[in-house]
Order: C-alpha cells, then structure tokens, then sequence
C-alpha cells in the first residue's frame, strides 16, 4: 500500500513528497484518506481547520471512534466512507463529526474508493466540507443557472473587454437575437445607439464600482434579422450593474460586469405621454385666461399662439378666408420671425392649388406634411421659413363655417408631428376660431 505512506507532511520525506503534500495542504477542502483497515493515512490542513485535530494527532488512527465522532456514531461513519472502497463512483454522505474542542459539526463528504498495482481495493480518499459553506456554493450555482434561465429581467455578463460573454433569455429576447449570437462581439454591433452610454456605465463599474441605484440607458437596436425594412427600435433598459471580481486572488480582479436590466420603454412613453398633455392643457388654461383680457381678436388670437408654441412648434401662422380658396395671413408667431414670404397687410397669399393649407380647407381637418431632402426649397415653394421641415394645418371651423387655417411649423431639430400633436392642434384651433369670428358688439 505505497499509495498510504504517512500524512500531508510526512511524504515530503518520499520522492515526490514535497509536491504531493504542498497540494493536499492547499486544497480548498478538507482531506482525509484511510487504508482498507480504516485507518488514516492523510489529513491536511483543511482538515485540521474544520475539526480542530492537528495531522499528528491523526494519522494513524483506526476510523473515528473516540476523537472524530461520538462512540455510538463512529462505526456507523466509517462503514459509510469505507462503502466507496466496494462502489463504483463517488458516495455523498452528510457525516456529524467531532471537533478536538468537543462541538459537533455537520460535514458533507464525497468519498472514492482507491486501487492498489494489482487492482484491489486499497483504502478510500474523502473529501469534506461543512454543509453551510457547501450550501452556499450550491445556492450561488442554482442561483447563476435560475438568472440564465428565464429570470423576470435581463441578466447579460460583460467580460473586461466589454463584450458580451453570457446573455439569458429574457435579453436576447429584449436585443432581438439568439442567446450565442452576441457573444464576443462589441456592443456597437448589438445596440446601433446610445451604446456610448452603455460602454461609459460598463467602464465606470468596472474602476469604481457599481452606482448606488439602477438607471434608465435608451438605446437604439437595429432591425431584427430577417426583417431588413423593419427600422430600427428605440427602447428604454432600466439598468443595475455589479463588479465581478475573482475571488482567487489577494488583490481583487475585475472579470467584469453583471448588467441586468428590465425594459420599461411602455411604462416611460406614458409618463412622458402623460407629461406632455398635463403641460399642453396647462398652457391652453393659461391662454385662455390672457387672451380673455384682450379686445382686439387680432392680439387675443396671437397670444393663444404664444402659449400653444410653447414645447410644440417653432412657428404658427393664422390666414383667415379672403374669398374663394384665398387667404390672408391674420397673425404669425412669434412676432418678428420671418414667415417665408407670406404677405401681410390683408393680401390674399400665393397659395398653389396643392397647399396643405388649402387641402386643410377643403377637409376641413388636419393636414400633415413633412419635407423630403431639399427642406429648404420644400418649405420655400409654400411660403414657409425655409428652416420648415415639418408642418400640421387644420382648418378653423366657428359658427358651422370655415374662416380661416392654423398652421404649426416645426424645424428639422424636432420630430414631425403624430396624431396626438393634430389633437392638441385641432383644440388650439378652435379656440383660435372663437377668438377669430367674434361677432361685432350691438
């Protein structure tokens, strides 16, 4: 039994001895080995942690009657260590062992049996740690595999070179690709925008540590595959980050970065919706109450348009009927600004049979337009500002009759406007129509 010469210590005194004893005295677990008569052979460092007994104190000794275990215990144990020499693989056992101070402790072990040279059982090798520090590890692989499993949020690791190592399901799901398919690759050929702002959250983590409070990341992610046409999709992350150091080291190691996040895009566009109209009726309030002040429709009409500009469009024009498919420009805002051209004074403007303006007449609706690549001209053919990139016109309707058109421009630096800016129109409107069409005092 070659293979069982003496403790962890004593085989620095055997070829070999010095590597074989620096590796069982720096295991992470604890070790013992005992020859086919139960007696121990090894005992190393961790062991000697664990239970207290020193390696002298245990080597040598027949199983773990009157030391390592209770009497009425020890046989029991040991018949269960032994079991492994007979059994192909490993045994798991949960042992209750005694520490030299005389406190018990509850260990898990795995034992495997050992071949002497001409192949009989020649002892057993166990390895054991205690329950809760074996739990732990369990509980921390469980709880890796649940995260990249089908966790309730984004779980994606970043490794030092800020590229995606492990992604789970509810993230590639959220990227809109496989699970392998960003795997390796930068993050600007996952997220086509606000990926500045992701790499600048990653690197901060990775030197300083993870923000005290998750936050909102937009980004902007490319068609998915297969749909080219689809466009590209803007959405709100709500991000946490976590600095993965290695424990294996005396000076911590980044290995990289936990980012979970949910997304919250709905949840952001109806606030930001609901923000939006809170304003926009705030604003119209106020109008109200200053236009009322005013005797001149003219000046009452302009300052609902001062108000309704506010956070909604660069400028807005008022033409009131001047005959048959004429119009004359009543007031612009903001006062001053240059209106592209548009004559003032009561003149008829020199509208084409196309304009939106016109085309909002004959609907007596709202109207939206945007320009193609040449705003400029776009905007300087209907006698607009010729920074116009986007406009919405709706007819001003009092008294059951049409009497005139509301125009809002927007420049290039705004988007163009959607339904519920030609709601919001179509109110201003009508109050710019009452304020327009009052009937002359008796």
């Amino acid at each position: 039994m070659s293979a069982f010469t003496g403790s962890a210590r004593d085989t620095a005194s055997v070829p070999g001895g010095d590597l074989l004893a620096a590796l069982l005295d720096g295991m992470d677990a604890a070790l013992c080995a005992l020859d086919a008569d139960g007696t121990v052979t090894h005992w190393n460092r961790e062991a000697e942690r664990i239970l207290g007994w020193p390696a002298a104190e245990a080597v040598g000794r027949r199983g773990f009657d009157g030391w390592a275990a209770r009497n009425a215990d020890a046989e029991g144990i040991l018949a269960r260590v032994m079991a492994a020499m007979r059994t192909p693989g490993r045994q798991v056992h949960e042992l209750a062992l005694l520490r030299k101070d005389g406190g018990r402790v509850l260990v898990r072990s795995q034992s495997a049996g050992v071949r002497g040279a001409d192949g009989r059982p020649a002892g057993v090798y166990c390895a054991f740690s205690e329950v809760h520090a074996q739990i732990d590890l369990e509980r921390s692989i469980a709880l890796s595999e649940a995260l990249f499993d089908e966790a309730p949020w984004g779980v994606v690791l970043i490794d030092a070179d800020l590229r995606p190592a492990v992604v789970n399901g509810y993230a590639a799901r959220a990227i809109g690709t496989g699970r392998t398919t960003p795997l390796g690759r930068p993050l600007g050929e996952v997220v086509a925008g606000g990926v500045d702002e992701l790499e600048g959250a990653l690197q901060h983590v990775l030197a300083e540590g993870a923000p005290p409070e998750p936050a909102d990341l937009w980004v902007t992610l490319p068609p998915p595959p297969g749909a080219p046409g689809a466009g590209e999709r803007r959405r709100c992350w709500r991000s946490g980050f976590v600095r993965l150091a290695s424990p294996m080291t005396e000076e911590p190691v980044p290995l990289g970065v936990a980012w979970l996040f949910q997304d919250v895009t709905a949840e952001r566009l109806a606030a930001r919706e609901a923000d939006r109209t809170r304003f926009r009726w705030s604003q119209l309030h106020r109008a109200g109450l200053a236009a009322a002040e005013y005797a001149d429709p003219a000046e009452a009409v302009a300052v609902l348009l001062d108000f309704a500009l506010a956070g909604f469009a660069d400028h807005g024009l008022v033409d009131r009927v001047a005959g048959d498919r004429r119009l004359s420009r009543a007031v612009a805002s903001p006062a001053g600004a240059p209106d592209g051209g548009g004559l003032g004074g009561g003149f008829p403007q020199r509208y084409g049979s196309e304009h939106p303006a016109l085309q909002a007449w004959d609907r007596a609706a709202s109207v939206r337009v945007s320009a193609g690549r040449d705003a400029a001209e776009w905007a300087g053919a209907r006698h607009w500002p010729v920074d116009t990139a986007h406009a919405l016109c709706t007819a001003l309707r009092s008294r059951g009759r049409t009497v005139g058109v509301l125009t809002f421009l927007r420049t290039a630096a705004r988007g163009g406007f959607d339904r519920q800016d030609a709601v919001y129109a179509e109110t201003v409107a009508s109050r710019v129509a009452a304020a327009l069409d009052v009937p002359p005092l008796p």
